[in-house]
């Protein structure tokens, strides 16, 4: 199985891409190297630390560590989006909605997913 088949990933790529799209199209010219350069990196972040756990999924708890670390850059995505929001920055309330409904999406399966890889491999201990 690869990586691109997990959920969990293919939420976060959807989810980096809607972000993406939305910094280079929603936000004004001033936000592209401020806020906008930070939400995509850290979407990017969620993604990248998914695909990076599973090549390490060998060695459980390490699977299990960069599945914590997309935890908390989904968490941090979501705190950037609710600035852009919150400074009007982003004014395109459907679109703040369905991103941010998305990310509370993806971040419950991340968890779901930590807790599952963590039952499995601290009971194998």
């Amino acid at each position: 199985m690869s990586y691109k088949k997990l959920d969990i990933w293919v939420r976060a790529r959807e989810a980096s891409i809607a972000i993406h799209k939305m910094t280079l199209s929603e936000l004004p010219k001033f936000e592209m190297y401020e806020e906008g350069s930070q939400i995509r990196r850290s979407s990017k972040s969620t993604r990248s630390n998914i695909v990076e756990g599973y090549g390490r999924r060998r060695y459980g708890m390490e699977y299990i560590r960069f599945l914590t670390f997309s935890i908390a850059s989904n968490d941090e995505t979501i705190d950037h989006l609710e600035t852009l929001f919150e400074t009007d920055s982003l004014k395109n309330k459907i679109l703040y909605d369905d991103l941010h409904v998305n990310l509370e999406i993806l971040g419950k399966n991340l968890i779901y997913s930590f807790r599952q890889l963590n039952a499995i491999f601290t009971s194998n201990k």
